[in-house]
């Protein structure tokens, strides 16, 4: 019998060991939120930011807003999105001294920017994983990733696909490690490789270039598709965004609190 109950008991130290938390996970307990296809959305980038607007979804910027903030977006019943660029370095963020020299190209079109030699992991993935850590301190849902398809453009740098999809996937790991969602942005030729990583799609202007129907994996996977138009008129690309099931807005170029949903 003594041998009996200190085999049980052994069983259940065991058991317990296996189902237990460890201390050095970076997000115990923290069930992954997963945006739904159609959920309305608001994406304020500049700008004083208006949390009445009656949308489940706010899509604001990581650094500019502290925790308080998403605090009170949560109490007013949103989930909120801790906008990052990854892809690309800017000059006026806190830790902008933190990137060498060497990692930096040419820029993106926006002045202050400078696209990021995505190789270069190393370097790249404490300063991303030290972001996410910011955006999960603050009490953010989920994290945009911004800039995420340099190997398309004139960056300085001989990226590849392989290299993209190499940094997109690492960014999306290093989310889901802290708890976090993330988004592809963009970069609507890799989804089909990149859709079974990341929980939703965040997309510009897919209907002014007649792009939209490349992102319909992730709808058909049950993940949301939060996209904006900025030249259009609603009339011009709400009803086939309807069709699509995307969530879709127009916006200014300056994201701020405007926006007119379809």
């Amino acid at each position: 019998m003594r041998r009996a109950a200190l085999l049980v008991l052994a069983l259940a130290l065991l058991v317990a060991g296996c189902t237990t938390s460890s201390d050095d996970d970076p997000a115990p307990h923290r069930a992954r939120w997963q945006p739904t296809p159609g959920q309305p959305w608001q994406w304020q980038l500049s700008g004083r930011l208006d949390p009445a607007v009656d949308v489940p979804v706010y899509d604001i910027d990581g650094f500019d807003h502290p925790a308080a903030t998403v605090t009170d977006l949560h109490r007013r019943g949103r989930k909120v999105i801790c906008y990052l660029s990854t892809g690309a370095w800017e000059d006026w963020r806190p830790d902008a001294a933190d990137f060498p020299r060497t990692v930096l190209g040419r820029g993106n079109g926006w002045e202050g920017e400078r696209w990021l030699d995505i190789r270069r992991t190393d370097v790249l993935e404490p300063l991303m994983a030290a972001r996410l850590d910011m955006c999960r301190a603050k009490g953010f849902d989920a994290v945009e990733p911004d800039n995420m398809d340099g190997y398309a453009n004139g960056t300085g740098f001989p990226l590849t696909a392989a290299d993209q999809l190499r940094y997109n996937r690492l960014i999306a790991r290093l989310a889901h490690d802290r708890g976090l969602s993330v988004g592809l942005k963009n970069d609507l030729d890799q989804i089909p490789d990149l859709v079974g990583d990341f929980d939703f799609a965040v997309n510009e202007q897919c209907a002014e270039y007649d792009e939209c129907g490349l992102l319909t994996p992730f709808i058909r996977a049950g993940k949301a598709v939060f996209h904006v138009e900025y030249e259009l008129r609603t009339p011009e690309f709400c009803p086939e965004a309807k069709r699509l099931r995307m969530s879709s807005i127009l916006k200014r170029y300056t994201l701020d609190a405007w926006r007119e949903p379809c």
